[in-house]
């Protein structure tokens, strides 16, 4: 896979990761269902559009990411405001989601290149 050796794909996949275990217990079944959900598009998307051979439907892909990023971080800010994430935990999801959000960008870039 192609994705294996993309910094934005590894990060995400990373941030999954820690939102699945963190969100393990969570009782609330439909939060933790579509966060997650939105979370795991992030690398799904890298991932299926890296496999693309054109650099027009990689492009599409990153942007679905993107999408699929700000949904995650939406959600994250609600998670914190009604009690379903702890404030800080909430943060790191946000700073790291801007930080994929960034260098998803930068990748989508050098793909229209």
């Amino acid at each position: 896979m192609k994705c294996q050796t993309i910094e934005v794909w590894k990060v995400s996949a990373r941030l999954l990761v820690n939102v699945y275990k963190t969100l393990e217990q969570c009782k609330q079944w439909g939060f933790k269902d579509q966060i997650t959900r939105a979370c795991l598009s992030i690398p799904s998307n890298i991932a299926e559009g890296m496999e693309k051979e054109s650099h027009k439907e990689q492009a599409r892909y990153l942007e679905i990411s993107k999408g699929s990023a700000a949904e995650f971080a939406t959600q994250t800010y609600i998670g914190i405001e009604i009690g379903y994430i702890e404030k800080q935990t909430g943060q790191e999801w946000i700073k790291q989601t801007n930080q994929i959000l960034s260098m998803l960008t930068n990748l989508k870039k050098k793909v229209k290149k």
